[in-house]
């Protein structure tokens, strides 16, 4: 005979030629030549070498186990002293009671909520990624649950866990945050069959989400075609020149135009408007030609009108002088300071003629 000792914290099992006899707690034992025993730690699960099932009834080792059985498409959720320690899947499995407090939830994930009072912040965890799968919906978001492809449930911001199965899931998340469409090079013939390109934008904003994406397809790409219709309505109401004089009172128009079609996408308009026409190169030629020409035109008027104010002006002075001999006297003096101002050196010649000629000069007639 051979003596054991199967120490605490630990059970055996005692199999006699290969078949199993009981199980054995701690303590010292004597077993034949025959005999074999299996040692089996109580601080993990019960995995024996023989089927569980065999055990299940024998009434020396079964009350010690607490007994979990899974079903087909469920889980159980294993908790040992508060903490998550593993997920059993379908099966028959048995844990020692005693040293490790064990605590189970048991899950269907035939289903896509997780109704379960399963920590949501523990299913981040590794052992849950072939069970659960996660959405998160950003602070400037929301997002349209389709589950089997059929749309069930609107999503605020926030983080999402669903039970992994074999069910469609998937969401479609819309930016509920003010955007802008630009429309670029857009060529448009005005009411006077002129061909211009004109790039437009219209700022707008997702406020009802079902119709956005549930009752409506692209609503972007609709929004972008209802923007290039209301912008061509609107030009090719206008001559080129008119729709120049034009180009700052867009905005409303085009609003007006772009709201009611909106409406109907879930989306609502800030602002629209156009930011640029182009005119073709030739056109733009011509316009340059008559813009210079109405410069010229306006630069000669100005020339003109100077001229005639000039001359005015010395026919009212020549008038006055005429009338008043002082006057007369006080220009030229006038005159003669400004040559003098000119005049660096004065020679004097002729004696005394000079001083009575100045004398003659500056002193009033008798």
């Amino acid at each position: 005979m051979k003596r054991v000792i199967i120490k605490r914290g630990t059970k055996a099992l005692l199999f006699s030629r290969g078949e199993y006899t009981k199980c054995l707690s701690a303590g010292r034992y004597w077993i034949y030549p025959w005999q074999t025993i299996e040692i089996h730690p109580m601080t993990l699960r019960f995995e024996p070498s023989i089927n569980l099932k065999l055990l299940e009834n024998d009434e020396s080792i079964a009350d010690q186990l607490t007994w979990v059985k899974v079903a087909d498409r469920e889980i159980a959720v294993v908790y040992a002293d508060g903490r998550l320690d593993s997920i059993l899947t379908a099966g028959l499995y048995a844990f020692w009671r005693g040293l490790v407090d064990y605590s189970f939830i048991m899950a269907d994930t035939s289903k896509i909520a997780i109704t379960e009072p399963i920590d949501l912040k523990s299913s981040k965890s590794a052992l849950f990624v072939p069970y659960v799968r996660t959405s998160k919906v950003e602070s400037y978001e929301k997002a349209v649950l389709f589950v089997d492809n059929k749309p069930t449930e609107i999503l605020e911001s926030g983080e999402y866990f669903y039970w992994k199965n074999s069910i469609p899931l998937n969401t479609t998340k819309v930016d509920m945050r003010q955007r802008q469409l630009e429309l670029i090079g857009q060529e448009i013939l005005t009411k006077d069959k002129a061909t211009v390109r004109a790039n437009a934008y219209v700022i707008y904003q997702v406020t009802d989400i079902e119709k956005a994406v549930i009752e409506n397809k692209d609503y972007e790409k609709q929004l972008y075609v209802a923007m290039q219709m209301a912008l061509r309505s609107y030009l090719g109401q206008y001559t080129l020149d008119a729709l120049l004089d034009k180009k700052s009172d867009s905005a409303s128009p085009i609003l007006e135009t772009l709201r009611a079609k909106a409406a109907v996408l879930g989306l609502s308009i800030r602002d629209a408007g156009i930011k640029d026409i182009i005119l073709p190169g030739e056109v733009r030629d011509i316009m340059s030609q008559v813009l210079i020409a109405e410069k010229k035109a306006q630069a000669n008027s100005i020339m003109r009108r100077e001229e005639t104010a000039a001359t005015r002006s010395l026919l009212n002075t020549a008038k006055l002088m005429e009338d008043n001999a002082m006057l007369y006297k006080l220009k030229e003096m006038e005159y003669v300071e400004r040559v003098a101002a000119s005049v660096s050196d004065i020679t004097i010649a002729g004696g005394g003629q000079i001083v009575d000629q100045l004398k003659t000069l500056f002193a009033p007639s008798g």
